[in-house]
C-alpha cells in the first residue's frame, strides 16, 4: 500500500468517528422509515384478505343469480320470500359482515394512527438532524430527497389553511358541505363582488380558490360534455364578471403570495420550496388549464386579447410544469399564426411567446422555437393578396425570436433546414409524377423566405460590428443558399417563374444584409433564354399577374404579351437590385462584364425580325445595360487613382467607403425605379380596394332588394 495522505490522516483523527456515528444514525432512520412502509403494506394486505373472505361468505349464503349491474338489479322484479326464512337467511351474514367491516376499519385506523405517529417521530428526528448537522442534511436533500419529502400534499383542501381570513362558521361549513354534495351553486354578482373585494383588500387565498373554480365552470360553459362543477354560470352578466375578475385579479393574488424575483442575469426565482407554492400549485394549474380551454372557444377579440395578456404573469409559475407549458405554448402560437385574428391580438400572443423565450431555459426555448416555426408553416398555407401582409408580420416577428439565444437557435434551425434539404434531395434522386408538389408549394417557399429573414436580421454586418463578434447563425447561410438555389432550378419552366422570383428576393435579402456574394445572374439569364421570352407573344386582355401573391402562372397567361412583359419587368428589377449591391465594389467592372455581354447578345437576337417583337422589354434591358456600363466606367475612374494592390485587404474594403450607394450612376437609376414601382403599387392597391368596395355595395343592394 502507498503512503496515506496528510488529509486522510487528519480526517481519521478528527472526523472519522463522528462521520461513522452520523451514518449509523441515518441508517437507523432509514430502516425505521422502511419498516413503517412495510407495516402499512401488511395492514393493507390484511384488509384486502378480510374483505375477500367476507365477500365469498356472503356470496355462498345467497342464491346465485345472473350477472347484472346495479341499475338492472334494482329494476328487476324480485319475489319477496317469507318473513321468517328471509330474516334467518339474511341476518347472520349481515351481522358477520358488519363485524368484519368494523374489524377492518379498526385495523386500518390503528395502522393509520401508528403510521402518523411514526411519521411525526420521523419528522422530529429529521428536524433535529438538520439542526445538529446541516451539512449532512444538505447531502440528503441532494441525494435522497424522497426521504425528506415524505409529507408532501398537493390537495386543494390545503388552500384554506393558508387563508388569512377567520375560520368559517357553522353556516359556512354546512353550505360548503351542500356544495360539495354534487349540486352546483349558482354564482351571483354579490358573490363575485365579495370575492373581488376580498382578493383586492386582503389577497385572500380562499377567495382565490372560489374564483378559480367559478372561472373553470365559466370556461367550460359551452361544452357538450356533461361535466359537473362546483359552480354554475346562470347569466351572461355573471359570465362576463367572472371572466374579468379571474383574468385581472388572480395574477395579483399569486404575485402577493409568491413574489417573483429577477436576478441580474435575468433568471427568475420563485419560492418553490415554500408551503404556499405546494398548496397554490394545483390552483395555478387549474387556472392555466381554464385559460387554455378558453383560448379555443373565444370569438370576441377583446376578450381573447385579455386572456392572452393574463398568461404573461403566470409564465414564471408555469415553468415548473413543463409538459403543461408545452401545450399552452402551442395554443398561443396557433393564435399568433392564425390569419383570421386581427393584428393587435397576434402581437399580444407574440409578446407572450417572446416572454417565455426570455425567461425559459434551453429546453423551453427549443420548444417555443419549434412551435413558432410550425406556426409559420401552417399559417402560410393559404397565401392571397389579403393574407400576405399578415404572413409577413408573422415571419418578421418570428425571425426576432431566433436571435434571443443564438446557441439554441442554431441547433434547432439546422434541424429544420436539414429537413428542407432532405425533401429536395429526395425529389431530385427519386422523382415521381407529383413529387415536385412537396417542394413547389407556398409552405416550402415561405419556409425558405423565413430563414432568409432570420439570417438577414441576426447576421447583419453592422450588427456584428457593434457586437464585436460574428453571429452564431452565420454558418447557416451556406445551407440555406444552397437549398434555395436547388429549389429555384428544380423545374425551369416558365410556369414557375413567379416562384423563382420569390426565392431570388430571399437570396437578395441575405446578400444585402450579410455582405455575402450569391451568384444570381445565371438564374436570370435562364429566364431570358426560355422560349417564353424569345418568341413573339400573343395579345391578351388579361390583367397583369401579381407576382408577389403567386408562385405559379395560370395556363391562360402563358405565351401572352401580358405575362412576357411582367416577367421582363421582374428580370430588370432583380438584375438592378443584384448589381446595386456591389455598385461601390472595386471589382464591379469585372463582376458585371459577363452578364452585360450576354444581355447584349440577347437584345441583339430579340431585336431581329424573328425575335420577340417586344420593344418595351428590349428597351428596358438596354437601359439597364447602359447604366451598368456607366457605373463600371465610374468605378474605373476612381480605381485608377489608388496606390494599393489587391492583397491590401483593409484598403480594398474601405474603397469608396464614404460614398453613398445612391450617389453612384447605377444607384440613382435604382432609386428612380423603386419610386416608380411604389407609385404603381399604390395605384393598383387603390384600384383593388375600390373594386372590393363596389362588390360589397352591389351585394348590399341585392340584399335590400330581396328584403323589400
Amino acid at each position: 500500500m502507498g503512503k496515506q495522505a496528510k488529509a486522510t490522516k487528519k480526517f481519521e483523527k478528527n472526523r472519522l468517528k463522528s462521520t461513522i456515528d452520523r451514518r449509523k444514525e441515518f441508517a437507523k432512520v432509514k430502516q425505521r422509515h422502511q419498516q413503517n412502509a412495510k407495516r402499512k403494506e401488511r395492514a393493507a394486505k390484511r384488509a384486502d384478505k378480510i374483505a375477500e373472505e367476507s365477500n365469498s361468505e356472503g356470496e355462498s349464503d345467497q342464491e346465485k343469480g345472473p350477472d347484472m349491474n346495479e341499475d338492472e338489479y334494482f329494476q328487476e322484479a324480485i319475489d319477496i320470500p317469507e318473513l321468517e326464512t328471509g330474516t334467518k337467511s339474511l341476518n347472520k351474514p349481515t351481522k358477520r359482515k358488519r363485524d368484519e367491516q368494523d374489524e377492518q376499519l379498526d385495523l386500518s385506523s390503528e395502522s393509520e394512527v401508528g403510521a402518523s405517529e411514526d411519521e411525526d417521530h420521523h419528522k422530529d428526528q429529521l428536524a433535529a438532524l438538520a439542526e445538529k448537522d446541516p451539512e449532512f442534511y444538505k447531502y440528503l436533500q441532494e441525494n435522497d430527497a424522497e426521504l425528506l419529502d415524505f409529507d408532501e400534499d398537493d390537495d386543494l383542501a390545503e388552500v384554506d389553511d393558508l387563508s388569512e381570513e377567520e375560520p368559517p362558521s357553522k353556516k359556512q361549513k354546512t353550505k360548503e358541505e351542500t356544495e360539495d354534495s354534487g349540486t352546483p351553486t349558482d354564482v351571483t354578482l354579490t358573490m363575485i363582488g365579495k370575492w373581488k373585494s376580498s382578493m383586492k383588500d386582503s389577497h385572500s387565498i380562499r377567495s382565490l380558490r372560489q374564483v378559480v373554480l367559478a372561472f373553470r365552470a365559466a370556461a367550460h360553459a359551452d361544452d357538450d360534455e356533461d361535466k359537473t362543477f362546483r359552480y354554475s354560470i346562470p347569466s351572461p352578466e355573471v359570465y362576463h364578471e367572472v371572466l374579468i375578475t379571474a383574468l385581472k385579479e388572480v395574477p395579483n393574488v399569486l404575485a402577493h403570495h409568491l413574489p417573483v424575483k429577477e436576478s441580474v442575469n435575468g433568471k427568475l426565482r420563485i419560492p418553490t420550496d415554500s408551503p404556499k407554492f405546494k398548496t397554490l400549485g394545483p390552483l395555478i394549474k387549474s387556472h392555466a388549464s381554464s385559460l387554455y380551454h378558453l383560448l379555443g372557444h373565444l370569438s370576441d377579440t377583446n376578450t381573447l386579447r385579455l386572456t392572452l395578456q393574463s398568461f404573461e404573469p403566470l409564465l414564471p409559475y408555469l415553468l415548473q410544469f413543463r409538459k403543461f407549458l408545452k401545450v399552452i405554448t402551442k395554443a398561443v402560437a396557433s393564435v399568433w399564426s392564425d390569419n383570421s385574428s386581427d393584428e393587435a391580438t397576434r402581437i399580444t400572443a407574440f409578446l407572450v411567446i417572446r416572454r417565455l423565450i426570455v425567461i425559459g431555459d434551453a429546453g423551453i426555448k427549443e420548444t417555443v422555437l419549434k412551435s413558432t416555426y410550425e406556426g409559420v408553416v401552417k399559417g402560410s398555407r393559404n397565401t392571397t393578396p389579403h393574407t400576405l401582409a399578415g404572413i409577413n408580420l408573422m415571419k418578421n416577428s418570428a425571425a426576432e425570436l431566433w436571435g434571443i439565444d443564438q446557441k439554441v437557435s442554431y441547433t434547432t434551425g439546422f434541424t429544420f433546414i436539414r429537413q428542407l434539404a432532405i425533401h429536395l434531395r429526395g425529389n431530385i434522386t427519386k422523382p415521381t409524377k407529383d413529387s415536385y408538389k412537396t417542394i413547389y408549394n407556398w409552405q416550402f417557399v415561405h419556409s425558405l423566405d423565413f430563414w432568409s429573414r432570420v439570417l438577414s436580421t441576426h447576421c447583419n454586418s453592422l450588427l456584428e460590428a457593434e457586437n464585436g463578434k460574428q453571429s452564431q447563425l452565420r454558418p447557416l447561410i451556406y445551407p440555406v443558399v444552397q437549398v434555395t438555389l436547388g429549389v429555384m432550378r428544380l423545374i425551369p419552366t416558365s410556369t414557375y417563374f413567379p416562384l423563382r422570383f420569390q426565392l431570388m428576393r430571399s437570396l437578395l435579402r441575405i446578400s444585402q444584409a450579410t455582405e455575402t456574394y450569391i451568384p444570381l445572374s445565371a438564374a436570370l439569364i435562364e429566364v431570358l433564354s426560355s422560349a417564353e421570352m424569345k418568341k413573339p407573344a400573343k395579345a391578351a386582355t388579361l390583367k397583369p399577374l401579381d407576382f408577389a401573391a403567386n408562385i405559379r402562372a395560370p395556363t391562360s397567361y402563358l405565351k401572352t404579351k401580358v405575362y412576357q412583359e411582367g416577367v421582363g419587368e421582374q428580370v430588370v428589377e432583380l438584375f438592378s437590385e443584384f448589381f446595386v449591391l456591389w455598385t461601390k465594389s472595386i471589382a464591379y467592372p469585372e463582376l458585371q462584364l459577363p452578364t452585360v455581354v450576354m444581355l447584349k447578345r440577347w437584345i441583339k437576337t430579340a431585336s431581329k425580325s424573328d425575335g420577340n417583337r417586344n420593344g418595351k422589354l428590349n428597351q428596358s434591358l438596354l437601359l439597364l445595360v447602359q447604366k451598368s456600363e456607366a457605373n463600371a466606367r465610374w468605378i474605373e475612374e476612381r480605381r485608377n487613382k489608388i496606390s494599393f494592390s489587391p492583397k491590401d485587404r483593409a484598403e480594398v474594403e474601405s474603397f469608396l467607403k464614404d460614398v453613398q450607394w445612391q450617389d453612384t450612376p447605377l444607384g440613382a437609376f435604382v432609386v428612380a425605379q423603386r419610386k416608380q414601382r411604389e407609385e404603381r403599387k399604390k395605384v393598383l392597391e387603390q384600384g383593388r380596394k375600390e373594386q372590393e368596395r363596389r362588390k360589397k355595395a352591389e351585394v348590399d343592394d341585392e340584399d335590400d332588394i330581396e328584403m323589400a
